[in-house]
């Protein structure tokens, strides 16, 4: 039997600090006047004390080092207790959400989704606006530290090609894993400082711009207004896709930078490959807003940029409802969603790499069929790529599609249409945020979906930001054996 005393006791102490940043918000309400202050004080005091209580009675178990068992069941438990917690303000405030309407905002919030259950968000107190984005500020960086720290130490869907090379500065050893975490968050949040101070320099009001700017840097996507960024259309729409990409990028680059080497980011192959094919969407759809749709270019472009950009990393803002462009739009854009940004960064879904690992692995079965007795092996970044990392983006693959399938049945048996289904499975799994068709499209919401299909949603945001295998894994007799 596993010991859970220090699982539990790294749970209690982050769902005590989760309660603890409540009291921002309702500082946020309290200088507003808007009588909303006391729903998080409510539910600070729920989440403070069961995070204090958990985290002292484990306590006598805490371990230097985890098992591989129990950082599975950490992994799982922090982005399961964490959304829990996170909807005591949706249930106890003006929302007065079900319990499944508040976990689902709490869930797209923190696993950076950005599908949201509420409408009329401009007559929401400002500070229930300023957490959902805070939740998803909270996502961002934490997703950051599980893929650089976590996943390639449990070697899931070949991020443990990560595990030595991104660390290694052109010969020059970066610190240990825990002092990168450290440097990327201070990272992340200047990048944030930055991008507000960039909007409210722009024209957005002061408290929108904070919002904003947690929801762009953690590529999010919440935002205070049903047009979400079409509210704000315009130079902050360069802004925000600037912003959304540096947010895409391997964040240890920047502690690279930092370090006195920016080399690696610019002879990084997935960050090169990302940047070609957002610079290709874009002018393929300003060429086609041009000619098809009749639009002036500077309108055609910025619209173009700034919804390819949006989707790609996950975001999930929307200027235009990209769905009145035509058919090829759509199809274009629910691909877009599921390519993803870099490995190590706030983006989503399948992520750049694995495209890249996969087309190497293509490429040298190729080479092998029509050339047998040479030796052919893929290589990334110059390295070559052994048969543990190929299996492991190989199964991911195969799982992702395999659940999306899953996914998009299982919403089809509550009773959505086709659309609906299948691209709310690729919004969940990939984390992206807007779906496709009149109900969950870029202009509409996830509101009248009934509960059961939000349940659903709910469990695939989970599954899809830990990278699917990280809970999976749970669910097999090896791993409560092993």
């Amino acid at each position: 039997m596993y010991d859970l005393r220090p699982i539990g006791y790294v749970i209690g102490l982050l769902v005590l600090v989760l309660g603890l940043t409540m009291l921002v918000p309702m500082g946020v309400d309290l200088y507003y006047q808007n009588g909303h202050w006391r729903a998080f004080l409510d539910s600070a005091v729920l989440t403070v004390l069961p995070g204090a209580m958990l985290a002292l009675a484990a306590s006598s178990g805490v371990s230097k080092r985890l098992s591989i068992q129990q950082t599975f069941l950490l992994t799982t438990g922090v982005w399961l207790a964490l959304p829990i917690f996170g909807a005591l303000p949706f249930i106890l405030g003006e929302t007065e959400a079900t319990f499944i309407d508040a976990l689902f905002e709490s869930m797209s919030g923190l696993t950076t989704t950005g599908s949201t259950v509420f409408i009329r968000l401009e007559r929401l107190p400002e500070g229930l606006l300023f957490w959902r984005g805070m939740l998803q500020w909270f996502g961002g960086v934490g997703i950051i530290v599980v893929a650089m720290v976590f996943l390639p130490e449990l070697r899931v869907g070949g991020m443990q090609i990560f595990k030595s090379e991104a660390f290694d500065t052109m010969g020059k050893i970066l610190p240990r894993a825990g002092e990168i975490a450290q440097q990327i968050s201070v990272i992340y949040l200047g990048l944030t400082l930055v991008c507000s101070l960039t909007y409210v320099a722009l024209g957005m009001p002061t408290f929108e711009a904070i919002v904003h700017s947690m929801t762009t840097v953690s590529t999010g996507g919440f935002s205070t207004s049903d047009a979400s960024f079409g509210a704000f259309q315009g130079p902050m729409e360069y802004a925000a896709a600037v912003f959304m990409i540096l947010a895409s990028l391997p964040f240890v680059r920047y502690v690279q930078m930092l370090a006195g080497s920016a080399r690696p980011l610019w002879v990084d192959t997935q960050v090169r490959a990302y940047l070609t094919t957002i610079l290709l969407l874009t002018i393929f759809f300003a060429v086609y807003r041009l000619v098809v749709n009749g639009d002036h270019l500077e309108h055609g472009f910025r619209e173009a940029i700034f919804n390819v950009t949006s989707i790609i990393s996950g975001t999930g803002y929307a200027s235009v409802d990209y769905q009145e462009w035509g058919a090829i739009a759509v199809v274009v854009f629910f691909f877009i969603g599921l390519i993803g940004g870099c490995a190590g960064s706030t983006a989503c879904s399948i992520k750049i790499f694995r495209y890249q690992l996969l087309m190497a692995s293509i490429s040298t079965q190729l080479r092998r069929l029509y050339a047998p007795h040479g030796i052919f092996e893929p290589r990334y970044e110059g390295r070559k790529v052994s048969e543990e990392v190929l299996s492991s983006v190989m199964a991911f693959f195969v799982m992702f599609f395999v659940s999306l399938g899953v996914v998009a049945m299982l919403l089809a048996l509550t009773g959505l249409d086709f659309v609906t289904s299948v691209s709310g499975a690729a919004t969940a799994l990939a984390n992206i945020g807007p779906g496709l068709g009149s109900e969950i499209g870029p202009a509409g919401s996830f509101t009248n979906l009934n509960d059961t299909a939000k349940w659903i949603l709910t469990v695939a945001m989970l599954v899809g930001r830990l990278e699917l295998m990280a809970v999976f894994v749970l669910f097999t007799t090896q791993f409560w054996r092993g």
